[in-house]
């Protein structure tokens, strides 16, 4: 896992982590779709739907997307807010990144079925999340990805939700950045 905010970003870091808590944290009684019960929730998209929240998002990824990064993206639904975000933050402070989508089922028209986007191959990519709980999505993207010619270099969720991402990407030679988790939000992984 990557180490957390530098000093620079801390006070960044603190406002997600509140925007979080005030617009994408639930508490209850809620069933996850793993099947699992918990005590809260998290719907990442009312944060990273709101320009607020998503200009905070998009500054601690871009301090955490490495330099020769090209393009930025992940599996629809949760990545496409959060890369097209990145990409966009990204261009008004000079910093070029292409972003683009992956279809969960191929489409027979268009370009490469599952890619929607400026994917190009050889790119060096960052694998964009809202939230991962187990990681499946970033990890079926990444897959994607390397078969599309390019070469997946990190995953980049803004909320680990479930602390077990980041050994399955390790295990697929990518580094996991993570910009908040949930023992941030005040919660135990997998509760």
């Amino acid at each position: 896992m990557s180490s957390r905010p530098s000093s620079g970003d801390e006070s960044t870091h603190a406002a997600l982590v509140d925007h979080l808590l005030a617009h994408s944290v639930q508490r209850g009684d809620f069933t996850l779709k793993s099947g699992a019960r918990s005590e809260w929730f998290i719907d990442s998209k009312q944060t990273v739907c709101r320009p607020d929240g998503l200009l905070l998002v998009a500054d601690l990824a871009l301090a955490a997307v490495p330099p020769d990064t090209g393009a930025v993206g992940g599996l629809t639904v949760g990545a496409d807010p959060v890369a097209y975000g990145i990409a966009a933050v990204g261009a008004t402070r000079g910093r070029e990144l292409r972003s683009f989508t992956i279809r969960k089922e191929a489409k027979d028209h268009g370009v490469q079925g599952r890619l929607a986007g400026a994917l190009q191959p050889g790119d060096k990519v960052v694998i964009t999340e809202d939230t991962v709980t187990r990681g499946t999505s970033p990890l079926e993207a990444a897959r994607v990805v390397r078969e599309l010619g390019a070469d997946p270099v990190m995953i980049l969720v803004v909320v680990d939700r479930g602390g077990t991402c980041a050994a399955m990407a390790a295990a697929e030679g990518i580094a996991f950045h993570p910009l908040v988790t949930a023992p941030e939000l005040g919660f135990d992984y997998g509760s």
